[in-house]
């Protein structure tokens, strides 16, 4: 463990020698590695089973294992919500060998964002968060061509250069949709809750998933990662701490999980269970519109959905099904009670 503490170490000087550049003086470098250090230190592992009769399980398992990041003096970590969804039980884990009980503060649907709150005194300094009140894109974290860098934690931890290659909204295949997300290469198996840090240590994303496309749609293919930002996390970090999930992820859920091909969107899974499911919409069904709205890309099929942003009405979907269309009527629900949470919880 020691060798690996030191290698990191030294990595970090190299890293930060890199990012000042052969012409800058000796201090630049000496003050880039310190930061570079505090954010290193700042990333811890993160280790959750979900309960047993978790409905993320099918896809997700039940034990899940990632990183996050200390983002408070008193131990609240953020990590990617995934990690922790219907967690029963969550562990943090320091790159020196130390163990720490957690328990679930908040999963946030509408971010994707988890918080994590160490039960015991983690003895870290938190990392900032990026400059406030900023617009985070491509100028504010330095531009294309500057690197940046890429820290997951826990016993394999990991820290490596990364370039923003590209920032542009994300829809996800299942329910999710967000602005700015943050796009990077080369890519890293170690994604789900790393964080993504610039030259002064400051935090600016949290690790969502690997991505083939991460220059966007019809640009050349390049493998990446994709990151939410941490600007999304500060409007609402009272509101997580207080109630668990921001007012935004109160909205209608269907339980579809569908893919974009060509402008038009299939439906690929349906939960069980669920309002999609009840309704009788099949895997293979071509969407073709919302309430009226004409459905050709998922960004258009999600924010559809939430334009009115009550959990529980009915929703019209016209769908394509070979030969025939037809129209069903849905009653969403809200997600989150639909989850399994651990008893007591």
């Amino acid at each position: 463990m020691t060798s690996m503490i030191s290698a990191l170490r030294h990595g970090l000087v190299v890293l930060a020698a890199a990012l000042a550049g052969a012409a800058s003086a000796s201090s630049e470098v000496e003050t880039q590695s310190r930061a570079l250090q505090r954010a290193a230190d700042a990333v811890v592992g993160v280790r959750a089973k979900a309960v047993e009769d978790a409905r993320s399980a099918a896809t997700l398992g039940r034990e899940r294992e990632g990183s996050g990041v200390v983002i408070d003096a008193d131990g609240l970590v953020l990590t990617i919500g995934y990690l922790v969804l219907e967690a029963e039980q969550v562990e943090l884990a320091t790159d020196d060998g130390r163990r720490y009980p957690a328990r679930v503060v908040a999963y946030d649907l509408a971010t994707g964002f988890g918080l994590v709150q160490a039960l015991v005194p983690l003895g870290l300094a938190p990392a900032p968060l990026g400059v406030a009140g900023t617009p985070l894109n491509v100028a504010t974290v330095g531009g294309k061509d500057e690197p940046l860098m890429i820290v997951s934690g826990g016993d394999d931890g990991a820290i490596s250069e990364a370039r923003l290659v590209s920032r542009r909204p994300f829809s996800g295949y299942w329910e999710y949709h967000i602005e700015g997300a943050l796009f990077t290469a080369p890519p890293r198996r170690d994604h789900s809750g790393a964080g993504l840090f610039n030259d002064r240590g400051e935090l600016l994303g949290i690790g969502s998933l690997f991505v083939a496309d991460a220059l966007g749609p019809g640009q050349p293919r390049l493998p990446g990662n994709m990151f939410v930002p941490v600007e999304l996390l500060k409007p609402i970090l009272g509101e997580l701490r207080r109630r668990g999930t921001s007012s935004a992820s109160t909205r209608p859920w269907l339980g579809v999980n569908c893919v974009e091909h060509e402008g038009e969107v299939r439906v690929l899974r349906v939960a069980d269970d669920s309002p999609a499911e009840e309704a009788g919409v099949m895997r293979g069904d071509r969407l073709l519109a919302l309430d009226g709205r004409p459905v050709t890309s998922l960004a258009q099929l999600w924010l559809s959905l939430w334009a009115d942003r009550r959990a529980e009405r009915e929703v019209r979907l016209d769908i394509e099904r070979g030969d025939e269309k037809m129209t069903l009527k849905l009653q969403s629900v809200d997600r989150a009670q639909t989850l399994r949470r651990a008893r007591g919880v």
